[in-house]
């Protein structure tokens, strides 16, 4: 559905270091961005996969990041325990706890999701459900 997503980093090197750690248990893996001449960036997408991406980077027009009252970052999960580690890797590395692990029927009855908020504010979900991880 997305081609990719970017959020705006205000120290790069802390974002960075936060979603190596956070969306390893998804199965999602650092690459080299393109040098397309914009801000300093870091992106993560599946091994063996060009599309989608996922971004943090340094704002084009040069003013602070911030993060989206209502904007939600969701990822896709291949198991519970997937959802579980990233969750606790957000803890873990300085993300502050918006929900804890846990079947939420009123999304569907195998929907099994974690909220967070990663260093600079941005919301999180790392969600588990039949047929969304897969190919």
């Amino acid at each position: 559905m997305f081609s990719h997503i970017i959020l705006g980093a205000r120290d790069l090197g802390r974002l960075t270091a936060f979603y190596d750690a956070v969306l390893a248990p998804l199965g999602l893996i650092r690459a080299e961005a393109e040098d397309d001449g914009g801000p300093p960036g870091a992106m993560w997408v599946m091994p063996g996969r060009r599309w989608p991406q996922f971004f943090v980077q340094m704002p084009f027009n040069g003013l602070p990041a911030t993060w989206g009252n209502g904007t939600q970052v969701s990822f896709a999960a291949p198991s519970r325990a997937a959802v579980d580690a990233a969750w606790q890797a957000l803890l873990a590395q300085g993300g502050t706890d918006e929900g804890a692990p846990g079947l939420r029927p009123h999304y569907g009855p195998d929907y099994y999701g974690a909220y967070g908020r990663d260093p600079e504010g941005n919301k999180l979900c790392f969600v588990h459900a039949d047929g969304l991880a897969e190919g």
